[in-house]
């Protein structure tokens, strides 16, 4: 489990890396949104970013409850999870 997690952190870094064209720094608590400035394109370009990465659909729903990298993670394991 502690692969996946790692796995999923790091593509988590690479796509925010991509979309920003900056170096990032992750901490599970930082929120996405805030703490990285991204408009709602980039956020849109970062999940589907992530989507074709892990080939898994994150439901709006779900999208909608994401704050955090830590929580972004979770539900990125949980879809995996599920295959």
């Amino acid at each position: 489990m502690m692969d996946v997690t790692h796995n999923v952190r790091a593509a988590i870094q690479e796509a925010l890396q991509s979309i920003l064209e900056r170096p990032v720094e992750l901490e599970p608590e930082m929120n996405i949104v805030a703490d990285f400035g991204m408009d709602s394109m980039a956020i849109m370009d970062f999940c589907m970013a992530l989507e074709d990465r892990f080939d898994v659909s994150i439901p709006l729903d779900k999208m909608a409850e994401i704050e955090s990298v830590q929580d972004l993670s979770r539900t990125i394991e949980t879809l995996l999870a599920k295959g």
